[in-house]
């Protein structure tokens, strides 16, 4: 470890981790899926690459148009059953392309915790510590004496730091006699959470005053460098227009081309993720020591002790201080579908062993 407090590593982490020599038992990180270390995503992608090289320096407003995107765009339209989709090299620019195309719309709310990749600017910057429900609350109360006709409300599916799941069933509760424009980030939910990982937005009430939209990394459950919108089709028709649109790279066809044949890929893993959350589940002895929910490889605990313990056991989990040094650090035990049942075992016993100061 280093003066600093960081572990470095000069490989890629997947179910273990080699650092100094040392090889670690690795819960942490996004890839819940592991499809940066699975073998046949990669060969996929390896045959993606042959067909469309390692990268693609073009804009996609270009006179060429490669065949990959829209098979993608119209395959997640399909798969969370949106009217359209519009990919991007990243979440990040997919969430700014989105915003920066809705600002002068209406009144922007936003919800706690929400990525930077949604912000208009960093005095947007909502409090972390803020909880959902209580959010909610008080926004209901809120939108009975604003005046703004038009209200842009910007939001998580859920909460990967803290472990908790978010209902939408207060979206029929707002004031009918004003329009919503509904952004979700749904990062961490997208690929793990709703009807085969296909993510929140099949599961959103449907309000006819509200306009849903969803944004999304695919880099984390997914494991591809790209980015996507879901929405309306006159919303995706205006975005393939937008300047930052037509001016950026877009994401790696080979990428593409290698998720479009990977489903059973993704299928078998998604089906051991939770069959791996619920061995860890059913071996705790101690379950309240964390916050949870179903289905998801995501456990929250305040035991920040149990960080070191584990290491020292040649185990990493996730811990760090969030949103900024200042604050109280966040703890987490992320399990991935490259765990096997012995892992979860070890770990297990391991976590049942530690002792709180």
């Amino acid at each position: 470890m280093s003066a600093s407090g960081y572990l470095f590593a000069d490989e890629l982490p997947g179910r273990t981790l080699r650092v100094d020599g040392e090889e670690y038992l690795y819960c942490s990180g996004t890839s819940y899926l592991g499809i940066s270390q699975d073998a046949g995503f990669r060969e996929r992608l390896l045959e993606g690459m042959g067909r469309y090289g390692t990268n693609y320096s073009s804009s996609r407003n270009s006179n060429l148009q490669l065949q990959v995107f829209d098979e993608i765009e119209r395959f997640f339209a399909a798969y969370t059953g949106a009217e359209a989709a519009l990919t991007f090299s990243s979440g990040l620019l997919a969430g700014q392309v989105l915003v920066q195309a809705l600002l002068g719309r209406g009144h922007f709310i936003y919800g706690p915790g929400t990525h930077p990749a949604v912000w208009r600017d960093t005095t947007d910057a909502p409090d972390a510590g803020q909880v959902f429900e209580e959010w909610v609350g008080r926004l209901l109360q809120e939108m009975m004496y604003r005046p703004e006709q038009h209200i842009v409300l910007v939001c998580n599916s859920l909460d990967p730091l803290h472990a908790r799941n978010h209902s939408f069933g207060w979206l029929a509760a707002l004031p009918p006699q004003k329009q919503y424009t509904l952004v979700i980030d749904d990062s961490h939910g997208f690929g793990v959470t709703g009807a085969e990982g296909a993510g929140i937005y099949g599961q959103l009430p449907m309000v006819p005053y509200v306009r849903p939209i969803v944004v999304s990394s695919l880099g984390k459950a997914f494991g591809i460098p790209a980015g996507v919108i879901l929405g309306d089709a006159r919303l995706i028709a205006e975005l393939r227009e937008n300047p930052f649109f037509g001016g950026a790279s877009p994401a790696v066809p080979a990428y593409l081309f290698a998720f479009l044949q990977s489903q059973e890929v993704y299928k078998a893993a998604r089906k051991r993720l939770f069959e791996n959350v619920a061995r860890f589940k059913q071996r705790l002895d101690r379950p309240e020591m964390f916050h949870f929910f179903d289905d998801f490889p995501v456990f929250y605990t305040d035991r920040h002790a149990l960080c070191p313990y584990l290491q020292k056991h040649k185990v990493l989990i996730s811990s760090f201080r969030y949103p900024t040094p200042a604050h109280d650090p966040i703890t987490r035990v992320i399990l991935n579908s490259l765990h096997t049942p012995d892992d979860m075992q070890h770990l297990t016993e391991l976590i049942n062993s530690f002792v709180p100061a």
